[in-house]
C-alpha cells in the first residue's frame, strides 16, 4: 500500500466537524474525484477512495483518445448531509480548500451531495468551478467548458444525462457478466441498495434490458416485490436523497427491513449506497450469483475473501462505476458531444471492453476481478507515466 502525495485533515471552526482531503497521485499535475458528505466519514475512507480513483483513471487511458488520465484524489467532510449545518459546512470546507481546487483537485458529487450543490457552494466559496484546475489541459477552454454545460443541461425522460451516465456503465457491466456466463437477461432477478442517482439509473437500464428488479433499499427499508417493481413509478417518487414516497406502492409490493436486500433470491446484488455495506458477518447471507460495486468501497476485502470462497464474484467498484468520471472528461476533453445517444452508446462501448478484459484477465491469471483490476492499472501507470509524468511520495 502506498502513501500519497497529500493527506490533510480540517476542523471546521463554527461547528467543530472534520473534512479531509487526499491527493493519491497527480498526472499532468492534476487530479481528479468527488467530495462526499456523510456521518462518520473518516480520513482511512478517503484514502482507501483516492487511491481507488486513481485506478479508475488509468483503467480509462485509451493513447488515441483526447481524453488523458488525471491522477486520483477524494474529499470527505463528516457529517449528514440532511443536517441544517450541512450547507455551511460545505461552503467554509471548500473555502479552505480552495487552493487545491484551483491548483490541483477537480471534484465534484459524491455520496450526499449532488453536483448542483457542490456548484453552488463552490461559488460561494470562490471558486470559479469545482473542476477549474483541469482548465489549463483543455486545448479550447470556452469550448469545452459549453460542450460540458450543453451535456448537462440534456435530459433523458426527465432526468439529467449526468445523473443516468453512471448508471449506464453499472448496467453495462451486469450485462457483460451475464454474457459470458451465458445467463439470459429475461429471468435474471437484482436487488439495488440505495436509489440514488447511481443506484436509481442502475436499476432504470436494467429493468430497459430486461432484468427484473425485484427488490430496492433506500433509508427508511427494503422494497421488495417478487414479480418486480415499478422502477420508473419508484424513481419519479424519489426526494432528493434517493428515498422513495411509499404512497406509490402497488398491493403486492412489500416493505422489509433496510438489510433484507442481502438476503433476498436475486442472481445480482448492487450495492449503490454506503462504503462498508458488506462485512464478515453479513456476507453470510447472500444468496446472489454476483456483487456489482456501484458505491464505492461497499465489499470490506476480508468479506470479499469469503464470498468468493461460496463462488459469488464481486465486480469491484473501481470499474463499475468509473463511468460517471470517465463521461465528464470524454465530454469536457471532447472525445464525446452533448447527446445522451452518444454519450451511452460511447460509455456501452468502453465499460464493455474493460470489463471484459477484467473477467478475462481474472480468469486466465485464475485471479479475482479486483486483482484482475489492480493487474491492468499496474500496466496502464507505466505508460502513462512515461509518456505524462506523475508525481507522487516515495
Amino acid at each position: 500500500m502506498t502513501t500519497p502525495l497529500l493527506s490533510l485533515t480540517w476542523t471546521d471552526h463554527v461547528t467543530g466537524r472534520r473534512g479531509f482531503l487526499v491527493v493519491d497521485r497527480l498526472v499532468r499535475g492534476v487530479a481528479s474525484g468527488g467530495l462526499r458528505m456523510r456521518p462518520g466519514c473518516t480520513l482511512d475512507e478517503v484514502t482507501g477512495l483516492a487511491r481507488g480513483m486513481t485506478m479508475k483513471e488509468a483503467l480509462h487511458y485509451d493513447p488515441a483518445a483526447r481524453y488523458v488520465p488525471l491522477g486520483g484524489a477524494k474529499g470527505g467532510i463528516d457529517c449528514d448531509p440532511r443536517d441544517p449545518e450541512a450547507y455551511g459546512l460545505l461552503v467554509r470546507y471548500l473555502r479552505a480548500m480552495r487552493p487545491y481546487v484551483e491548483s490541483c483537485w477537480t471534484t465534484g458529487e459524491d455520496l450526499g451531495l449532488s453536483q448542483d450543490l457542490v456548484d453552488r457552494a463552490a461559488a460561494e466559496a470562490g471558486l470559479v468551478s469545482s473542476i477549474q484546475a483541469v482548465y489549463p489541459l483543455l486545448d479550447d477552454e470556452a469550448a469545452a467548458r459549453r460542450r460540458l454545460a450543453d451535456a448537462f443541461a440534456v435530459e433523458v425522460d426527465g432526468i439529467g444525462l449526468d445523473e443516468l451516465a453512471g448508471g449506464c456503465g453499472v448496467a453495462e457491466s451486469v450485462l457483460t457478466a451475464l454474457d459470458r456466463a451465458g445467463v439470459p437477461y429475461p429471468g435474471t432477478r437484482v436487488a439495488v441498495q440505495g436509489l440514488g442517482t447511481m443506484g436509481g439509473a442502475t436499476a432504470r437500464f436494467l429493468t430497459r434490458a430486461g432484468l427484473t428488479v425485484v427488490a430496492v433499499a433506500d433509508i427508511k427499508g427494503t422494497i421488495f416485490n417478487p414479480a418486480g417493481l415499478d422502477i420508473e413509478a419508484l424513481l419519479a417518487a424519489r426526494d432528493s436523497y434517493g428515498t422513495v414516497d411509499r404512497s406509490v406502492l402497488r398491493p403486492a409490493d412489500r416493505e422489509l427491513p433496510g438489510d433484507a436486500w442481502l438476503s433476498l433470491e436475486a442472481e445480482v446484488l448492487v450495492p449503490a449506497a454506503v462504503s462498508y455495506a458488506i462485512d464478515t458477518g453479513n456476507q453470510a447471507r447472500i444468496r446472489a450469483r454476483w456483487i456489482v460495486e456501484a458505491a464505492n468501497m461497499p465489499v470490506l476485502p476480508a468479506a470479499e475473501e469469503m464470498l468468493a470462497g461460496r463462488g459469488v464474484t464481486v465486480l469491484p467498484d473501481v470499474v463499475v462505476n468509473s463511468g460517471t468520471n470517465a463521461w465528464w472528461w470524454w465530454t469536457l476533453f471532447g472525445d464525446i458531444g452533448a447527446d445522451a445517444d452518444e454519450a451511452f452508446a460511447h460509455l456501452r462501448r468502453s465499460m464493455r471492453a474493460l470489463v471484459e478484459q477484467l473477467l478475462a484477465r481474472a480468469e486466465a491469471d485464475g485471479i479475482s476481478p479486483r486483482a484482475a483490476a489492480h493487474a491492468l492499472v499496474a500496466d496502464r501507470l507505466p505508460v502513462i507515466a512515461e509518456r505524462f509524468g506523475w508525481y507522487r511520495s516515495p
